[in-house]
């Protein structure tokens, strides 16, 4: 089933699947495990920096070999990208979603950007997401002049063809600074007039009951990141400062272990119906 459908099907059905970044094979084979343990779909993201990290034939030939490995089924997505030049190369690589990200453009030069996007994809027949309104950066504050207008959002959709869109209602990226809140009669306008998979950004730290209320309401798919890079690393550097341990094949397995455990809390609230 393509990424679109299924995503589709779970909002139908007031689920979401989840999209986690992975950045190495470690934080891959963690959230496969995950899945794999639950038997669960999941979507694997990777932004322009991880692909340039590792290269994108190896990064896709990763997600493909553990997703098989361990019978789960999975799609890799192509997350906040701005340059569409990159979307081709991902494209060309085999990726079952893309994300062109322009909503740090005006209104009108988003939905041009993110048109050219559909256009280009449109023959590859993968799912193609992008954002309106302003999800923040990790150093950046919410702020709500920035939310995602559901008369904008309905027009975007439109215009655009997207099979998914971003909104904003009250997610950041990266961490919280006090109780994550989510505008749910703002997600419950846009729901209720676009016909398309809604995405939620800044997926950690949120609350489950919170997450599980915007899902109820339209999201159908949760992005995590921030989270899993932290419990690998922190898993590491507590290990390695507790230990001379220089065999990193019996260091990294730990910190796998910690993110295998923090993907199945995740897939647990997002894929159960309420």
């Amino acid at each position: 089933m393509k990424l679109n459908e299924a995503l589709k099907q779970a909002q139908n059905n007031k689920q979401a699947i989840l999209a986690a970044n992975f950045y190495n094979y470690e934080t891959c084979k963690g959230i496969i495990l995950a899945a794999s343990e639950l038997k669960l779909p999941v979507i694997l993201q990777l932004t322009r920096s991880s692909i340039e990290y590792m290269g994108v034939k190896n990064a896709v030939s990763i997600g493909r070999i553990v997703s098989a490995d361990y019978n789960v089924k999975s799609w890799i997505h192509l997350d906040h990208c701005q340059e569409p030049e990159l979307v081709k190369v991902c494209l060309d690589e085999g990726f079952d979603s893309v994300m062109i990200d322009a909503s740090d453009k005006s209104y009108d030069e988003n939905i041009k950007i993110t048109s050219g996007v559909v256009k280009t994809a449109e023959s590859y027949g993968v799912n193609v997401e992008a954002e309106l309104g302003y999800v923040p950066k990790p150093d950046s504050d919410v702020e709500d002049d920035k939310f995602t207008v559901p008369a904008e959002a309905k027009n975007f959709v439109e215009n655009t063809g997207v099979s998914s869109l971003a909104v904003a209602i009250g997610s950041k990226h990266g961490f919280y600074k006090g109780e994550a809140k989510l505008d749910i009669k703002r997600l419950q306008e846009i729901h209720a007039i676009t016909n398309t998979n809604l995405v939620l950004h800044g997926g950690s730290g949120i609350a489950a009951e919170i997450l599980k209320e915007a899902i109820k309401n339209g999201i159908c798919k949760v992005n995590v990141a921030t989270e899993t890079k932290d419990i690998f690393m922190r898993t590491l550097k507590e290990v390695m400062s507790k230990s001379d341990e220089i065999d990193l094949r019996k260091v990294f397995p730990i910190a796998i272990k910690e993110v295998k455990s923090l993907i199945e809390t995740k897939l647990k609230i997002v894929s159960v119906a309420e």
